[in-house]
């Protein structure tokens, strides 16, 4: 019985844990990326992310493809932005680091030679 009153006055919050996997932080992470940039560029791959969830706190990694001209500087700030607002906002976890890497720039100039170069 004085267990069950000593219960009793524990907080619903204090009594559980809640768990998110690094797979939907990664989700959630990605999605915010491309939520982030302008427009995708042709033949671009979506933004994918990986994730370290460690207690309360997240390190998050995203890899992307943007145009080549394009302000990279400003795109790879508003990823960060929108990535930390998102995952703290979605998943209740702090964001320490958001590393952005632009894996590939494509350019529209180079495309339109590709596509000339094969109708020849």
């Amino acid at each position: 019985m004085a267990a069950d009153l000593a219960r009793d006055r524990v907080g619903a919050a204090a009594r559980g844990a809640t768990t998110v996997a690094d797979r939907v932080v990664a989700k959630i992470a990605a999605q915010a990326a491309r939520e982030a940039l302008d427009t995708l560029p042709k033949g671009a791959s979506k933004p994918h992310a990986s994730v370290v969830v460690h207690r309360e706190s997240a390190r998050v990694a995203v890899s992307l493809e943007l145009a080549y001209p394009s302000d990279i500087g400003r795109q790879c700030g508003a990823v960060r932005g929108r990535v930390r607002h998102r995952v703290e906002e979605l998943a209740g976890l702090e964001v320490h680091e958001v590393a952005v890497h632009v894996e590939k720039l494509h350019s529209a100039h180079t495309a339109h030679e590709k596509a000339r170069e094969r109708l020849r």
